[in-house]
């Protein structure tokens, strides 16, 4: 019977989620403190540790980092009440099993455990690195399993020195991406030289990326390294590399290989030691297929790959991310947003994806005279006409998860409804009553349940 040991310093979950340990036949250790877990793991007989991340005194990243060296193989799972992209990337960085916010659900915790001693017993269990970094991923946040799922990956390979292709629709946050791969690696000392390869003309790239010797060409007055040489001993980030031109691509794909840079006019390549992150709104196999884009180059920098959902396939991120935007953006001033204005958010298709999102909030602070954010002030097609809410209906119902739960579908099919009553009726309650077939007793209901009063 495996031992496991609870570190959290929450009492009444300590002992809820103990309870629900011995249910399901382990037995129990508890620790309310980082310093008391560790001395139960260096007493020996603990098979698997659950920590909290928020602990007093040193917290659970501590717990990760001395962990190793008390209990090599005991593998580790973090909890967290609130996760943000840099707790989930130190913590899978650090060698957790895995991340998992409160509350836990009893299928989940099960599936878990019975993987990660399956994994101690095979000897395949992560190990801690030596090597602190800073914080990275704050802006990363998310409640959505899928981009947990992602910040899990990016703290799992971030000490790889292979290429990583980061794959994801304009504006989903793919340079952040970047960013936290270099802040959570062994290269995060070195410089990060990020490059939007679609930004600069096809006849100045090479001389961006490789730089050039004096008098390479009409204009080359002074010598100039390149980015690559820019990069050295840190990470280059080539953004939107799949509309890179394909002599350059065939000159990335040889540097790629042989570590050396040969400037234009150059006679002697020059090394370089460095990372390549690339990403790209494009479907690059199928651009391989068309003859666009060079096969080799594409196999070479898809060792790892990391698919960025668009904000519209995870839909509750919205709230958390319009919350965040709107407290960094409101510069100590109190905003808030109406209920009619969060569910236009909810309903919005968001084609722009994150970088829509924060844009729209930057505009409605701009636009709030007081404190209430309403629907006038996102600048919102469903705010703006009334002939918008047809968008946005169809963008709830590409949103709808058709296999999921039918509250949740009901749900957004009815906050469009209402909004499109209400728009239709200049926000006449009883006028858009009737349009609904509804009392007036049975809208006010419908609007206190969806926070649009």
């Amino acid at each position: 019977m495996a031992m496991i040991l609870i570190v959290d310093d929450d009492t009444v979950f300590r002992d809820t989620l103990a309870e629900a340990l011995g249910d399901l036949g382990y037995q129990v250790s508890q620790a309310a403190s980082c310093e008391a877990g560790l001395r139960w793991l260096e007493a020996g007989d603990i098979d698997l540790a659950i920590v909290d991340l928020r602990l007093p005194g040193d917290d659970g990243l501590e717990f990760l980092r001395a962990a190793p060296r008390l209990a090599p193989g005991v593998p580790c799972i973090m909890l967290t009440a609130y996760a943000v992209g840099s707790n989930t990337i130190e913590a899978m960085r650090l060698g957790a099993f895995d991340h998992l916010t409160k509350p836990i659900g009893r299928e989940t915790l099960e599936q878990t455990l019975a993987r990660a001693l399956r994994a101690k017993e095979h000897d395949v269990a992560g190990t801690s690195t030596a090597v602190d970094t800073s914080q990275a991923g704050e802006q990363m946040l998310s409640n959505s399993e899928v981009m947990r799922a992602i910040f899990k990956r990016i703290g799992l390979v971030a000490d790889s020195d292979n290429s990583v292709l980061v794959l994801g629709e304009t504006g989903t946050g793919k340079e952040l991406v970047a960013q936290a791969l270099h802040a959570n690696s062994a290269r995060h000392a070195g410089p990060f030289i990020a490059v939007n390869c679609a930004a600069i003309p096809a006849d100045l790239l090479e001389s961006e990326l490789f730089g050039h010797v004096k008098g390479a060409f009409s204009g080359a007055t002074a010598e100039r390294a390149g980015r690559f040489r820019e990069a050295d001993g840190g990470t280059l980030f080539l953004d939107e590399i799949g509309d890179m031109a394909l002599p350059t691509q065939a000159k990335i794909l040889r540097v790629l290989q042989e570590r050396q840079v040969t400037p234009l006019g150059g006679c002697h390549a020059l090394p370089v030691d460095l990372r390549i992150v690339a990403a790209t709104h494009r479907d690059l196999e199928a651009d391989v297929e068309a003859g666009e884009f060079r096969a080799d180059l594409w196999y070479r920098l898809q060792v790892i790959t990391i698919n960025l959902p668009p904000l519209r396939e995870r839909p509750e991120d919205i709230d958390l991310l319009a919350a965040h935007f709107l407290q960094q953006g409101a510069s100590g001033r109190a905003k808030r947003l109406s209920g009619a204005a969060l569910a236009a958010l909810r309903a919005h298709g968001w084609p722009g994806n994150v970088r829509e999102l924060r844009n729209t909030m930057q505009r409605a602070i701009a636009l709030s005279e007081g404190e209430l954010i309403d629907l006038e002030h996102l600048g919102l097609n469903a705010a703006r006409s009334t002939s918008v809410p047809t968008t946005a209906s169809a963008a709830v119902v590409d949103m709808i998860d058709w296999d999921g739960p039918l509250d949740a579908a009901v749900a957004r099919l009815e906050v469009v409804m209402l909004l499109r009553a209400l728009q239709a009726s200049a926000g006449n309650r009883s006028q858009a009553a009737r349009r609904l077939g509804l009392s007036r007793q049975q809208l006010y209901r419908k609007l206190a349940q969806y926070g649009m009063e």
